[in-house]
């Protein structure tokens, strides 16, 4: 596999810190992308998503979402009630796992609900007013200097 260098992007941008680090981040997990357990993201609306997480064998208790530092972090724990059984075939995998989506800006969790063995995580993001484009209005010069010589 090859590697990229991004230093040089590093030394000729300023403020672009972000965007780099996630190029890191990308570049360097892409062999080590998990595969389990399986997950959908599908677009709700224009400004909303929902992650569904087949967490089959995890009851509410086992099952832990948390958003810190513009990351979703989903994970399991399985209780250790299960080791009295004995299996003749354990084809359900309820091993723990850790699943990481990084947000974009302005991108917040609006809940989460958990039915027949699927997690659902809904996301939407709210672009903050002053964030927003807005419409400049143009004026003729001669309207600029007539309200100049009102005012005085």
């Amino acid at each position: 596999m090859r590697r990229i260098d991004l230093a040089p992007l590093h030394r000729a941008t300023v403020g672009f810190d972000q965007i780099a680090d996630m190029m890191d981040r990308i570049l360097a997990d892409t062999a080590q992308t998990p595969s389990y357990p399986p997950y959908n993201i599908e677009k709700t609306a224009d400004d909303g998503w929902r992650i569904s997480i087949a967490v089959a064998g995890f009851g509410e208790a086992d099952l832990s979402v948390e958003v810190r530092e513009n990351a979703l972090i989903v994970s399991a724990r399985k209780s250790e009630e299960d080791d009295n059984r004995t299996f003749l075939h354990r084809g359900i995998a309820n091993r723990a796992f850790e699943r990481r989506f990084t947000l974009a800006d302005h991108v917040r969790v609006t809940g989460a609900s958990h039915e027949n063995g699927m997690l659902h995580i809904d996301l939407l993001r709210e672009v903050p007013e002053a964030l927003k484009p807005r419409r400049i209005e143009i004026t003729s010069s001669d309207t600029v200097e007539a309200k100049a010589v009102e005012a005085s």
